[in-house]
């Protein structure tokens, strides 16, 4: 039986990959943070399927504890600082987690069985920031526009130079956005939708929103999960875009989520420069036809199909909470 460790379990990606690697038939492992207040809302129903470790990505110790009791054939780096906005409040906290991290992750691997286990690194399109090419492809140059963008370079780098310098077999997956209905409400997609429900069911009259002429690749999650399990599975260790190649801006996102109840957006929406970027990424759009070639993988689930799911999602659970 395979055995893989999850970094991030508890977050959107974290909580499908595990769901994924169950089916799969693989044991389970996911790495966790002491907190006082644990949120583990996303893996409760994995209860009793996978196992949890108290870990941390600022403690090399800890994570090569991990390892030597686990003894992992697959590793998935996904934890990080990843809200954007927040990177410009704590850049350094954010270099600690998304920047080292990787690099304690990779040398725990390298201490201890650096032929027998494959490493994901979660890349990000952030990285390409401020772009100059598009589409962006594996070979498009970066050009970070926040902390985090340039922390996830660092993170890049450092999985290419001990796939170079050790042999080790490290592979990043550049994933542009990819959303879904366990998306936190801070990202905007959630914050969308969520704000789309509550005006719905009559909670909200209003939703505050930045910059929409911003545009993204937005995909769906649990396809991009299937994307990082199939880099592993490869002959060689390679990196890959994951995209829907496709791009929309966050005035076709709110047009969309609202239109499919039934509602007049202009009537709801305040712009608010509060929620503008120091720094904004106007335009990212993946090409991921490497993937596709290679590795045999496409999106399944489209732009008009996410923003619906979502938004269901959100009334379904808005009236539980009002029962």
């Amino acid at each position: 039986m395979k055995k893989a460790i999850i970094t991030g379990v508890t977050g959107q990606d974290g909580s499908f990959l595990a769901e994924f690697l169950l089916e799969k038939g693989y044991e389970v492992h996911g790495i966790v943070r002491r907190a006082s207040t644990e949120n583990f809302e996303r893996i409760a129903h994995l209860e009793g399927k996978i196992t949890l470790h108290q870990a941390d990505l600022l403690d090399q110790l800890s994570l090569i504890d991990v390892f030597k009791e686990v003894r992992p054939t697959e590793v998935y780096n996904l934890a990080a600082m990843s809200f954007v906005p927040t990177s410009w409040k704590q850049p350094v906290l954010t270099g600690e987690f998304t920047a080292i991290g990787v690099t304690r992750v990779l040398e725990a691997i390298r201490l201890l069985d650096p032929k027998g286990i494959r490493f994901y690194q979660a890349s990000s399109s952030e990285m390409f920031g401020k772009v100059v090419e598009t589409p962006q492809r594996e070979i498009t140059p970066f050009y970070p526009r926040s902390p985090y963008g340039v922390a996830k370079v660092y993170g890049h780098y450092i999985t290419v130079n001990y796939r170079e310098s050790y042999d080790m077999f490290c592979c990043s997956g550049i994933l542009f956005n990819h959303e879904s209905e366990r998306r936190g409400k801070e990202f905007v997609t959630r914050k969308v939708t969520d704000g789309v429900a509550r005006i719905k069911l009559g909670l909200e009259k209003e939703l505050r929103l930045g910059n929409l002429d911003a545009k993204r690749d937005w995909g769906y999650a649990k396809d991009y999960v299937r994307a990082m399990w199939m880099m592993l599975q490869q002959d060689r260790p390679e990196d890959y875009v994951i995209a829907t190649g496709e791009t929309h801006t966050v005035r076709e996102l709110v047009e969309t989520a609202f239109a499919y109840v039934g509602l007049d957006w202009t009537k709801h929406v305040v712009l608010d420069p509060a929620f503008i970027r120091p720094a904004e990424v106007d335009l990212l759009v993946g090409d991921c036809s490497k993937a596709r070639k290679q590795l045999g993988w496409k999106p399944e689930v489209d732009f008009p199909s996410l923003v619906r799911l979502m938004v269901d999602a959100d009334i379904k659970l808005l009236r539980q909470g009002m029962r």
